[in-house]
């Protein structure tokens, strides 16, 4: 399989997921057109599979979903946080070092993602890529 397509217009590679019903999708203007429609989670397990594979960088990795679980409601992020993540340039360039590539599709792919959270918050260069979200999101 190779990499995933948007879904939305069906000519990009996909970068993102759309985080209510996980449909690839390529850029901000993308997904501003996917949530013109409203989307969920599929109801029951029998209807999304547990995990899928995928090739994006030439090997196969195994993406494992899990149900998200928040502590406290402030921590999701707005949709408007959201636009200002995808629309900055700063971050976009940040994104387009293949190992923090590697390390953010380590964690994803991970079933025990904490962990690997922890892993990659001792790389350089994903503490600068967290601070310049954080930064970015900051009201």
């Amino acid at each position: 399989m190779g990499p995933r397509q948007c879904l939305v217009c069906n000519e990009a590679q996909s970068r993102y997921k759309c985080p209510s019903c996980l449909v690839p999708y390529c850029s901000l203007v993308c997904f501003k057109k996917h949530k013109e429609t409203p989307c969920s989670k599929p109801k029951s397990a029998e209807e999304q599979p547990t995990s899928i594979e995928e090739k994006s960088t030439g090997a196969s990795e195994l993406l494992v979903e899990r149900p998200v679980s928040v502590d406290e409601p402030g921590e999701v992020l707005q949709k408007s946080q959201l636009e200002s993540i995808a629309s900055s340039s700063e971050i976009c360039n940040i994104l387009k070092d293949k190992s923090l590539q590697k390390l953010i599709c380590d964690i994803n792919s991970s079933p025990n993602s904490e962990d690997e959270l922890d892993k990659a918050m001792n790389v350089e260069a994903f503490r600068i890529f967290s601070e310049k979200i954080l930064a970015n999101i900051a009201p």
